[in-house]
């Protein structure tokens, strides 16, 4: 069994491989069965929580919530994992902290899926990536942009650059570089020659210095043609997004999602495969 915690964890044809299986999905039906799952989740969770759970009712498995804040404990992760894999076969953890999941999956034998860090969402990156490889000629040779600040949504595709070699460009104000990205802080000349422009929702205390940095129409028709806007959500309009451009084609639609659900099955079956 194998946790997934990093893509970088992985060689590029092993995260195909979890794409293969999303596209058969249909075969592993029980797979599941009489298995258990233990989620920790917070309530601001949406999308995530609920493609993990109704994935998991679907696979015929069960699922038991626990907010994050059970992990805080006085006692000792290891002690706490000691006794939970007695229980459960798979641990899905959104956790502020990667090296809390990183301790978890050292003290257990069951697998441990990384729902969202500080660090980075690499369930987030794969679900992106297998739509895009359905509805791109070429996914992997795009241009990727990413539009933000550092932080877990910029690294997760930082990380999904480099586990699958695609080009990532970042535009922002200097200060906000993500390390070892090319960053250009000029929006109109980094999104020429683009395909896929990406963007991270700006905190409060950032709106000021990056009321430069919001994607429009007129911009997105600086891109390639075809270019298509991936928006991690919550985004908010008017802010890192104007409200035209998410009425226009460029936005890749809130179906874009949708396979949240299938390549989360995939990873389950995956990592409970190995």
């Amino acid at each position: 069994m194998k946790s997934f915690i990093r893509l970088t964890d992985f060689r590029k044809s092993e995260l195909l491989e979890i794409f293969n299986i999303a596209d058969s999905i249909e075969r592993y039906d029980g797979f599941l069965k009489g298995k258990m799952v233990v989620m920790f989740f917070p309530a601001s969770s949406i999308r995530t929580r609920v493609s993990f759970e109704k994935g998991i009712y679907l696979l015929g498995g069960q699922s038991i919530l626990f907010d994050p804040s059970t992990l805080d404990k006085k006692e000792d992760i290891k002690d706490v994992c000691g006794y939970l894999q007695n229980w459960a076969d798979a641990v899905i953890v959104r956790y502020k902290d990667i090296s809390m999941l990183d301790k978890m999956a050292d003290s257990m034998k069951i697998p441990v899926i990384n729902a969202m860090t500080d660090d980075n969402h690499p369930c987030e990156m794969m679900s992106d990536l297998y739509t895009l490889s359905k509805i791109r000629n070429d996914y992997l040779k795009d241009r990727y942009l990413f539009v933000g600040a550092d932080g877990n949504i910029g690294r997760a595709w930082r990380e999904a650059s480099e586990a699958f070699g695609l080009e990532l460009t970042q535009s922002s104000p200097t200060k906000y570089q993500i390390p070892g990205v090319t960053c250009n802080d000029n929006l109109k000349d980094a999104i020429v020659g683009k395909d896929i422009i990406c963007t991270d929702s700006i905190p409060s205390d950032m709106i000021e210095d990056f009321k430069n940095y919001q994607i429009n129409t007129d911009l997105m028709n600086l891109a390639n043609e075809k270019a298509i806007l991936n928006p991690c959500p919550p985004f908010y309009r008017g802010e890192e997004v104007s409200a035209d451009v998410i009425d226009s084609d460029y936005f890749v639609g809130y179906e874009f999602k949708k396979n949240l659900l299938r390549i989360q099955q995939a990873i389950m079956i995956y990592c409970l495969s190995k």
